[in-house]
């Protein structure tokens, strides 16, 4: 039980078309709410749905004393298409075979209409969260006050989807798929090489060198650790939704729409929003470098690197107590300006 007011619910969306051709039957948005929406309804945190991601998954750092404060904000956490809870590729008939996070952005911006909400008075995310915080504040301007971008970027770095490449070419190859990320059953050796990818990019060089999977972890050997953390993970998961996950996360990009032709320094420069750029030091798939060529476009950002060898798990550092504190006093000074 907590100390403050938690709802959950499904909003039903109804048929809905996607920017990139096709729609969702019967689309629904899973969520879920903390705290009290003031009478003004100027509260308002959005925190979307990271990679694989669900709201339960997500809302440790929510608390009195956590990096978000249920007891001043009222936050809606909306859960990504195909995490597992809101409509998905893995059961949902004709899925797309591509819902980008604009698509998911939009949606959301339909739930909160549903609350009565218009104004935000911030968008919070890590990794493909970071990525819908950009995308809120780049289609709404003049909507969000502000933006914290936790390890992620405005568009996704050729670097970043080289990685993705592998992992959606590691799906396609098991005898299992059947095209266009759809699988006759869930292929299991290829979910096992999927984790294995993703441990080696999931955490730095310096993480493995320090073997903090042992001495902070607590496995006896590497091997024990890709079994239990990245092996046993992703086994939980359904293939064709982290198929169409990372699709979305491929194609991230705030300037691919209509509103910005593809010019990504103008859809950088059209945002309002004050906006906090939180990379970590050694995170493989959202760098430093990419946030730092951001930040010159945007009318009111600050860069506050993440001191860490952990990695992109710097950003989502539930049991990392320097991380932690770290992005605390961030954050909660940049909600208190």
């Amino acid at each position: 039980m907590t100390s403050w007011p938690v709802q959950e619910g499904v909003f039903e969306l109804g048929d809905l078309p996607v920017e990139r051709g096709g729609l969702i039957r019967d689309a629904r948005l899973a969520w879920q709410t903390h705290g009290t929406l003031n009478a003004a309804r100027d509260n308002v945190i959005v925190y979307p749905c990271s990679y694989t991601a669900t709201h339960e998954g997500q809302n440790w750092l929510i608390g009195p004393d956590g990096v978000l404060d249920p007891e001043r904000w009222f936050i809606v956490i909306p859960d990504m298409f195909s995490n597992g809870l809101s409509s998905g590729a893995a059961d949902t008939p004709d899925f797309p075979r591509l819902v980008t996070l604009r698509d998911n952005v939009l949606a959301q911006a339909r739930l909160l209409a549903s609350f009565g909400i218009d104004r935000i008075a911030a968008v919070y995310g890590f990794s493909m969260g970071a990525m819908q915080a950009y995308h809120w504040a780049a289609l709404f301007p003049e909507r969000v006050e502000r933006a914290i971008v936790v390890c992620g970027s405005a568009r996704t770095a050729l670097h970043n989807r080289v990685f993705l490449s592998g992992l959606l070419r590691t799906l396609e190859a098991a005898p299992e798929h059947l095209g266009d990320g759809r699988f006759s059953a869930e292929p299991q050796a290829a979910l096992k090489a999927f984790g294995h990818i993703y441990a080696g990019w999931g955490l730095s060089q310096d993480f493995y060198r320090a073997e903090l999977f042992r001495t902070a972890l607590g496995h006896p050997d590497l091997e024990t650790y890709l079994q239990t953390d990245w092996e046993g993970g992703f086994a939980r998961c359904r293939a064709a939704n982290l198929y169409a996950q990372a699709m979305s996360w491929l194609h991230g990009d705030i300037s691919a729409n209509d509103l910005y032709q593809g010019d990504l320094g103008r859809a950088l420069s059209a945002i309002q929003a004050r906006v906090l750029l939180m990379p970590g030091e050694t995170d493989l798939y959202f760098r430093v470098a990419d946030n730092a060529a951001e930040l010159p476009h945007l009318r009111a950002g600050q860069l506050r690197p993440i001191p860490s060898i952990w990695g992109h798990r710097a950003g989502s550092p539930a049991g990392l107590p320097e991380e932690l504190a770290f992005l605390k006093a961030a954050v909660r000074g940049w909600l208190a300006e």
